[in-house]
């Protein structure tokens, strides 16, 4: 049975559609899994344009509708199967039946990836309710600080599991809110840090995901490393950083801890 893995925010600009499709696209390509990809941001989608899918025929809207099957609304990207949303419906649609609609294909993907709103409404938490663990995508900023905690609470009052912090788009570390200031306020692991990078206006132009537009930028090693996590496979490590393990960065840690933790077996 598939694992469905929700990346959520509750704070636009943060990058997680650009992660969402580049971690759909690295398990793919990198890792042989088989993917499904799923906008849930009902409101606003552009999951679409990030996976060179400009005028879908049939999206997530239909598939809630009704109208559509999962399965045969599902575009071929790269790789990845990428269920779109519609960026001209109007009509209110009943967003907590995804989880249903999810559980009848669970089994014919090795990872189901959810895009969530990044609005705290009910978009939002139909994408939770829907999936069996949590990333939260967060920048080292007080405001979006305050978003995650929100987020986190939300999570959590549904006695949902968050595995960890994404934390994306760091700039200027001495003025940003640290690793482990992030961790304690939400006591929750950060496993994944990305620096901002022009590779992503340059990667959504040519509308494919970063992680393939430059397999060799830091933001690609780091979701290459993430996947290995959830595949249960060791990071491709440069031979010093083997010799020296005592230096291993925070993320690295946790993503060990990841690693046995999201692959165990209950």
């Amino acid at each position: 049975m598939g694992k469905v893995i929700g990346i959520v925010s509750i704070k636009g600009g943060v990058g997680k559609t650009t992660i969402a499709a580049s971690l759909a696209a690295d398990l793919v390509n990198n890792c042989g899994k088989k993917i499904l990809l799923i906008d849930a941001n009902y409101s606003a989608p552009n999951l679409g344009l990030h996976m060179d899918i400009l005028l879908p025929e049939k999206t997530i809207h239909d598939v809630l509708e009704g109208r559509a099957r999962m399965k045969t609304a599902a575009y071929n990207r790269y790789g990845v199967d990428v269920v779109a949303g519609s960026y001209v419906y109007e009509k209110k649609i009943n967003t907590l039946k995804l989880k249903n609609r999810i559980n009848n294909i669970r089994n014919d993907y090795d990872f189901i990836i959810i895009d969530s709103s990044p609005s705290l409404n009910e978009e939002v938490l139909s994408a939770m309710l829907a999936s069996d663990n949590l990333f939260i995508v967060s920048t080292p900023d007080y405001p979006t600080l305050s978003c995650s905690m929100k987020a986190a609470k939300l999570a959590k009052q549904r006695g949902l599991r968050i595995n960890g912090i994404m934390l994306n788009k760091i700039k200027d570390p001495k003025h940003e809110i640290s690793i482990r200031e992030i961790e304690e306020t939400l006591a929750i692991p950060v496993v994944a840090s990305f620096t901002e990078n022009k590779i992503h206006g340059r990667a959504l132009f040519t509308r494919v995901p970063v992680s393939l537009y430059d397999k060799k930028s830091s933001f690609s090693r780091e979701i290459h490393n993430l996947s290995l996590a959830l595949c249960n496979k060791k990071e491709n490590k440069p031979l010093w950083k083997r010799i020296f393990s005592f230096n291993m960065k925070r993320e690295e840690v946790n993503r060990q801890l990841l690693k046995e933790s999201f692959n165990k077996k209950y």
